[in-house]
C-alpha cells in the first residue's frame, strides 16, 4: 500500500489520563506502553512513519532517550483526534493519516494494515474497525460503543446503546436474535479530511452520546468500517495495566 500512498500513523498520549494518569509511561516488562505502541505500529510494513503526539514534556524526553519520533502538542484539545490533526499539519507529504490508539501496547500490525488497505477505493475518506459483539453484559455496557453499518461496510450509525433494537424482546435476548458489533477505536484518515473535520462546530448527536465520529457523520461524512479478526488489549485501569504486564512475563517481550 504505501507504494501508492504515503501513509503517517500518529499515536496521541496524554499525560492526564482520568482513570491511568501517566499511563503513556507505565512500564510493561522493559518498555513503556507509548513505546510498545510505536513498536508494533513501526511493525506495519504498509507504514511510512510513525509518531507520537503528546502534550507532556515527561513523554518527550522518554521518547528521545528511547529515539521515538515525537512532538509536543498543544495541552487543551479536547480530542485525541485534535491532537493527531495538529501533527498530521507538520506532515504535508503524507496522504493518508492512521490514528492509533496509545493505550494499545499489543495492537498487531496485521490490524494496521488491514485498516490501511480499505484506502485502495479511492472513495475512503475515513475508515475503521469493528467485532462481533458476542456477550450480552457488554452488548448493554454503556462504554462499549456499538456500530451498526449497511451491506456495503458504510457506517449508518454509532450509539451507546445496543442496536438494532427487538422492541417485544427482554433486553437479554436480543444478542440471540442479531449480529451486533462493536466499534473498534483505530480512524484512518485522508489527510485533507482530517484537517476539515477539527474545524467543524460539535453537533447534537455527538452532545448526546459523546461519540465525536457522530459529528462526522452529521456533516455529511462518510465512514467504512470492516469488521477485524484481531483482538487488542485496551489498557484503561490499573487492573489492565497488571493483565498486560502478567502476558508479557508469561509469554516473554512481545
Amino acid at each position: 500500500m504505501s507504494d501508492l500512498i504515503k501513509v503517517l500513523v500518529v499515536i496521541p498520549a496524554r499525560y492526564a489520563s482520568t482513570r491511568l494518569p501517566g499511563k503513556p509511561l507505565a512500564m510493561i516488562g522493559s518498555k513503556a506502553m507509548i513505546h510498545r505502541v510505536y513498536d508494533q505500529a513501526s511493525n506495519c510494513d504498509a507504514v511510512d512513519k510513525v509518531v507520537i503526539a503528546t502534550d507532556d514534556q515527561r513523554i518527550v524526553d522518554y521518547c528521545n532517550k528511547h529515539s521515538l519520533e515525537c512532538k509536543l502538542t498543544k495541552v487543551d484539545h479536547p480530542s485525541g483526534t485534535d491532537r493527531v490533526a495538529e501533527v498530521a499539519k507538520m506532515y504535508p507529504d503524507y496522504e493518508v493519516v492512521v490514528n492509533v490508539q496509545g493505550d494499545e501496547p499489543f495492537i498487531n500490525p496485521n490490524q494496521i494494515s488491514d485498516l490501511i488497505e480499505m484506502f485502495v477505493d479511492p472513495a475512503s475518506v475515513i475508515v475503521t474497525q469493528c467485532s462481533e459483539l458476542e456477550d450480552v453484559d457488554l452488548l448493554h455496557d454503556f462504554n462499549v460503543v456499538k456500530v451498526i453499518r449497511d451491506q456495503l461496510d458504510k457506517v449508518l450509525y454509532f450509539s451507546r446503546q445496543a442496536i438494532p433494537a427487538h422492541r417485544d424482546l427482554p433486553y437479554r435476548e436480543w444478542i440471540t436474535k442479531s449480529k451486533y458489533y462493536q466499534h473498534i477505536g483505530i480512524y484512518g484518515f485522508r489527510r485533507d479530511a482530517l484537517l476539515q473535520l477539527v474545524e467543524l462546530p460539535i453537533s447534537n448527536l455527538e452532545l448526546s452520546e459523546s461519540l465525536e465520529q457522530l459529528r462526522w457523520m452529521d456533516y455529511g461524512y462518510d465512514i467504512i468500517a470492516k469488521e477485524t479478526i484481531y483482538e487488542s488489549i485496551g489498557v484503561d485501569t490499573e487492573e489492565d495495566l497488571m493483565k498486560a504486564r502478567k502476558l508479557v512475563e508469561i509469554n516473554g517481550e512481545i
